[in-house]
């Protein structure tokens, strides 16, 4: 068995960042803004409603840039609110504007600030169960705790296991993470292998249901579900379907980090999972945190104040960026990419 990547053209195919619709012909797009580029593409396809709701999230999020944590993720909701209705109506998904999400009391008689006592409900109709739907999110329950949905986004894990030192690591970091195929029998599949550093005796008992250990090599994994391609290079429209399909697949469990590189982990099983999108968590995250800025800012001061403090400044400063990449890449299927610094040679 000869296992070669597969391509189009000189472009190694490897996860793509948007879930439902990856263009997988189209060059990366090297952009510093994505509101430009986006804007661009959505005056091309002519979706108006789409790039008013795009500049309206372009102009929140302008105004939350020297904005205090106190005050910042109030701004920030509408501006990741705008961005997910103009991510539904381009594609021409039918909601309701209203949030959809609203709080949830978790606390128990203590009454204590806690992370774990602030809950999120998902209701069933508005932005956030449309975002739910178009995505084919398979979570039965409708209730979260900010704790639990903090602890189900890749970007902060690393500040979340700190934060939580008794908490086991959800998210497995991959390296060569690529499609490849069988030279004899087309067979086409995802594989990766863990980095070097990882708890690789904990994270292989854990591996979602997408993915299994390579049987001829033990620090690798492989997607379940295979495609086959005639050609390593050469995929005829149905055959690109099919990736895009075996990529949705794996979007479940596969999730990125955005960058000047893409850094993608596998998220496992085990207890507190939520099996979601990461912009679906992230605006119901941050919902919940604007209307306790709105309306019990005491009771975000404790917060702020407690040892979390860090847990939520790096929620908030990183979900910016991650969000409005997340949300273009989906809108767009493409690629949107910061561009990296080329040193001279």
């Amino acid at each position: 068995m000869a296992i070669e990547a597969i391509r189009i053209g000189m472009k190694a195919l490897r996860p793509h960042k948007a879930v439902c619709d990856a263009q997988f012909k189209v060059p990366n797009i090297l952009t510093t803004d994505p509101f430009n580029y986006v804007d661009l593409w959505l005056r091309r396809k002519h979706h108006n409603d789409a790039l008013f709701y795009w500049r309206q999230a372009q102009a929140f999020y302008r105004a939350s840039q020297n904005l205090s944590i106190e005050s910042a993720p109030l701004v920030l909701y509408y501006c990741f609110m705008n961005a997910a209705k103009a991510l539904l109506s381009a594609k021409g998904v039918t909601f309701s504007p209203v949030h959809g999400v609203t709080a949830h009391n978790m606390r128990g008689p203590t009454s204590k600030v806690l992370l774990k006592n602030e809950g999120v409900k998902i209701k069933s109709n508005g932005i956030v169960p449309s975002l739910s739907a178009y995505f084919g999110e398979g979570e039965r329950s409708l209730i979260h705790s900010l704790e639990d949905i903090l602890y189900n986004l890749v970007f902060i894990h690393r500040t979340y296991c700190l934060s939580y030192p008794s908490s086991k690591e959800r998210f497995l970091p991959l390296k060569s993470a690529e499609f490849v195929r069988d030279s004899v029998t087309g067979e086409v599949w995802f594989r990766a292998n863990p980095v070097d550093d990882a708890d690789w005796r904990f994270f292989k008992k854990v591996l979602p249901q997408e993915v299994a250990i390579n049987a001829n090599d033990l620090k690798e994994i492989s997607s379940i579900a295979r495609i086959n391609w005639a050609t390593s290079n050469n995929p005829t429209g149905q055959e690109l379907d099919a990736l895009r399909g075996l990529n949705r697949t794996l979007r479940r469990s596969l999730h990125y980090i955005n960058g000047a590189q893409t850094l993608w982990y596998l998220k496992t099983k085990g207890t507190y999972v939520i099996d979601r999108q990461s912009i679906t968590l992230t605006l119901a995250a941050m919902h919940r945190l604007s209307e306790i800025c709105r309306y019990r800012p005491s009771e975000l001061g404790s917060l702020l104040n407690g040892q979390k403090h860090w847990l939520l400044s790096e929620f908030v400063a990183m979900s910016r960026t991650q969000f409005l990449d997340e949300v273009a890449c989906e809108m767009t299927g493409h690629q949107v990419m910061i561009p990296n610094v080329r040193m001279p040679v």
